[in-house]
């Protein structure tokens, strides 16, 4: 049976009801897009961790709306709507530190490593800032006749609130505010709103003054546990280590991926496989074409065209990179030099190829990645339409992704391939294909002849030892079954978890 409230208490009016469901509502959206970044460190930034965060705030926002009716109709929501706010803000900023002492030991790309890090991170704050929809409309209900206009109204405002909170944290506020610092302000700010609605509601100092404690207790400790970011954007977690071996050398690390080595020495020192395959597959193309050499490269590692442009002084790259951050870490950290034979152009490569000349390029090099997949729409026959425009007709496209043992994506997107170009060859470790362990693997394509054994040689006087399929037989057992990958159907990360 629901309480009578003490006297001492203050009815809820509809104005700060609307208010206090809008930031309910906001803070819980804003919780999981910073949770996306916040887990991109260790899980990496793939469908699969979108899926498990979408699915814990989702699992959080019912058990609190739930939660928070009954508990509303049993205790009276005036009493709980204030600490709910408190409670769940500090829960928020408890995110912080929990991430950074669990983050560690869960990393992987596994759907149990997602699933583990967005439960203990975020189910709490999402079911505690959930409970408090209900409790509003219950402390603002008067008579049945108008139950149905207060409940649509509150659910209105809840909706633009969470609107709100998606849209300012993915378009505006990662943009400008560090991911923690973002969740812990948003923790800090409901713990406001909770203590000035338990004052106003209750009268309440005992429970305030708690509250600052707990606010400045949470706060040392999540200061205690830096981030691992050295640069944070939009997209990533950016660092750059030093090599252990090579003391000039440099590793580019995009949340929980080596993506790229330098040598700030020696642009030619080639020191990932993947790297050393493309070389191996576009040096005749270098040495035909000479400083005459065009190239586009897909994605910013900067190692490849670096290598290109000392193998072949004179040549002209461009470079289509989606995150400026990457850019400013190349010309700060990674050796870059932007000049007329060496330009950036920022934005989505799929959108940006388009503005590219038809026949302009000897080589395009595919090295775009978004966590461990190739982002699905850089795979897709309409892409590949774009990337054999742009290719003279003797050029080659050499593409970088990372699959399973079962090598289902490169399966499929040897078939694409396939659909588009007269010869294709598949390069990995002898371990890899075909059935070996997984990991990077390089798809060549032309409409000219590949010289698969010159291209094995030069792999391996690379210092890199070279499997391959290109016969059509082989590619036709490689890729039976396996489908062509359009713009309407194209699950790579299924096909790479599955």
């Amino acid at each position: 049976m629901p309480h009578p409230a003490p006297t001492s208490r203050r009815r809820l009016g509809p104005g700060p009801a609307a208010l206090l469901t809008f930031f309910a509502a906001a803070c819980v959206l804003v919780l999981e897009i910073a949770a996306g970044r916040l887990l991109a460190p260790y899980v990496g930034v793939t469908l699969t961790t979108w899926t498990g965060i979408i699915g814990v705030i989702l699992a959080g926002i019912a058990v609190g709306a739930w939660a928070g009716g009954r508990a509303a109709d049993r205790v009276g929501p005036e009493t709980l709507i204030g600490p709910v706010f408190i409670v769940g803000g500090l829960a928020a900023m408890a995110s912080v530190p929990i991430i950074a002492v669990f983050g560690p030991a869960s990393r992987g790309f596994d759907l149990g490593s997602v699933m583990v890090l967005s439960t203990i991170g975020f189910l709490l704050p999402a079911t505690i800032l959930s409970a408090v929809a209900p409790m509003i409309v219950r402390a603002t209900i008067r008579d049945v006749e108008s139950s149905g206009t207060i409940v649509g109204r509150l659910s209105a405002i809840g909706t633009a609130g969470a609107l709100v909170g998606t849209f300012s944290t993915g378009f505006w506020l990662l943009g400008i505010v560090p991911t923690r610092t973002l969740i812990l302000a948003t923790g800090g700010l409901l713990v406001l709103i909770g203590l000035v609605t338990s004052w106003r509601l209750l009268r309440a100092r005992g429970p305030a003054a708690l509250a600052v404690l707990a606010l400045v207790l949470m706060g040392a400790g999540s200061a205690a546990f830096p981030g691992p970011c050295e640069r944070e954007s939009p997209y990533y977690c950016i660092s750059v280590i030093g090599d252990r071996e090579i003391t000039s050398g440099r590793i580019l690390v995009l949340d929980n991926l080596w993506h790229a080595f330098v040598d700030l020495e020696d642009p030619t020192r080639l020191q990932f496989a993947y790297v050393r395959w493309f070389a191996a597959a576009t040096e005749p193309i270098v040495r035909e074409r000479g400083p005459d050499l065009t190239a586009l490269h897909l994605g910013g590692g900067f190692a490849f065209p670096r290598y290109l442009g000392a193998l072949a002084p004179g040549s002209h790259h461009r470079v289509l990179e989606l995150d400026p951050a990457i850019v400013d870490v190349g010309r700060d950290e990674l050796g870059l030099v932007l000049d007329e034979r060496l330009a950036v152009r920022l934005g989505d490569a799929r959108l940006s190829i388009e503005d590219e000349p038809t026949d302009a390029y000897d080589i395009v090099a595919g090295d775009a990645f978004g966590g461990l997949s190739v982002p699905w729409h850089l795979t897709t026959s309409e892409f590949l339409a774009e990337v054999d425009r742009v290719l003279r007709p003797e050029g080659r496209y050499v593409m970088n992704l990372i699959d399973n043992p079962k090598l289902r994506f490169v399966r499929a997107e040897v078939a694409t391939l396939r659909a588009r170009f007269a010869h294709v060859a598949v390069l990995g470790l002898p371990s890899v294909l075909p059935e070996g362990h997984g990991g990077n693997v390089v798809l060549v394509a032309s409409h000219e002849p590949l010289d698969v054994p010159e291209i094995r040689a030069r792999s391996e006087a690379l210092g890199e030892a070279t499997a391959a399929i290109a016969d059509p037989e082989g590619l036709d057992s490689f890729t039976a079954g396996s489908p062509v990958l359009r713009d309407d159907y194209a699950p790579v990360d299924q096909l790479i978890w599955e």
